[in-house]
């Protein structure tokens, strides 16, 4: 029978150290991943348009996965949030559905976990301080996220919005971080080993001159070529890093610095999946200083929904046999 794993369901289902590991796994051994299709959804009687991402993953033999991601743009009039996001899980040899699971724990949580799984290849070792860019549902799972691979214990946060802010440092306090708020964005980011930004902003809100030597930069927010966190000084000088290579077209992060002939792209140091395989090396020494940006991959949502699904249903993945789908106990 089809399950449902709903958000609270699916939140519990994905810690992140375990999560982290397994997008190592898959980072590595590697799954099939289409292009994604983005499909604009007219709505005529309201004056407006919906987009939607598909975005399609399997591993052969085993599992099948499609997550949805459905942005309405005019939703904030309406009350509602711009983002509504469902994955389905099926049997990747029956095509048997086995679970619908909510799409914006997956995104989220993949999404703080790939940053996480980055650092613990480019951040140093006794990283302890994370200053978050950003206050919204990203922002705040990426000090937890990033405990399952570094030792964070200090946590500065800042946001257009001070009171957002405020609100984020109050929460992360109540989870045992040493986190406070901030208004001088320059000073926090030459004081943080870890600098990882996660906003929705067209223009830079961070510069490189602000960054000191041996820190890491992570970059979430751009994922599309009119998005940018960082000016071209972040990344003159940086050991660069990507998520996948996808981000050299997708991202504005990366396009304006290539286009203006701040780095090339072939400099980019490597993906994640060479990050995860071992072949190529990550951080190389303790004053390098590393940048990494994401968009996301269908890869990572498939690891997620493994995850959820496995941890749901109390079973381990096994290849199918003939007949129904079979699975191990755990």
């Amino acid at each position: 029978m089809m399950k449902l794993i709903a958000a609270e369901e699916t939140r519990r289902a994905l810690p992140f150290d375990a999560l982290v590991d397994e997008l190592r796994r898959l980072f590595a051994t590697g799954c099939e991943v289409p292009p994604r299709q983005v499909l604009d959804i007219a709505a005529p009687s309201h004056g407006s348009s919906m987009v939607s991402l598909v975005m399609p993953a399997w591993l052969p033999d085993r599992y099948y996965g499609v997550k949805t991601i459905n942005i309405a743009p005019g939703n904030g009039a309406r009350g509602l949030p711009g983002l509504h996001a469902a994955y389905m899980l099926f049997d990747a040899v029956t095509g048997v559905p086995l679970a619908v699971i909510d799409g914006d724990q997956v995104t989220n949580r993949r999404t703080a976990a790939a940053s996480a799984l980055a650092a613990s290849y480019l951040a140093r070792e006794d990283a302890s301080h994370l200053l978050v860019v950003g206050a919204g549902r990203i922002a705040r799972l990426l000090p937890e996220a990033y405990r399952a691979v570094r030792p964070i214990h200090e946590v500065t946060v800042w946001a257009r919005d001070a009171a957002k802010a405020v609100e984020l440092a109050r929460s992360l306090a109540a989870e045992g971080f040493d986190a406070r708020p901030t208004d001088d964005l320059a000073r926090a980011a030459g004081e943080a080993d870890i600098v990882s930004c996660a906003t929705l902003a067209t223009a830079p809100v961070l510069q490189g001159r602000w960054l000191r030597p041996g820190s890491h930069l992570d970059l979430i927010g751009s994922f599309t070529p009119a998005m940018r966190e960082a000016d071209d000084d972040c990344f003159a000088g940086a050991s660069i890093f990507v998520d996948t290579r996808e981000a050299l077209t997708k991202s504005g992060e990366l396009i304006g610095p290539i286009s203006r002939g701040v780095f090339a792209a072939q400099d980019v140091r490597a993906a994640l999946d060479a990050l995860c395989r071992g072949d190529a090396p990550g951080r190389t020494s303790r004053e390098e200083r590393t940048v990494f940006k994401s968009v996301g991959t269908a890869l990572e949502d498939l690891a997620a929904a493994i995850l959820a699904w496995e941890s749901a249903a109390g079973v381990s993945g096994a290849p199918p046999t003939e007949g129904p789908m079979r699975f191990r106990r755990k």
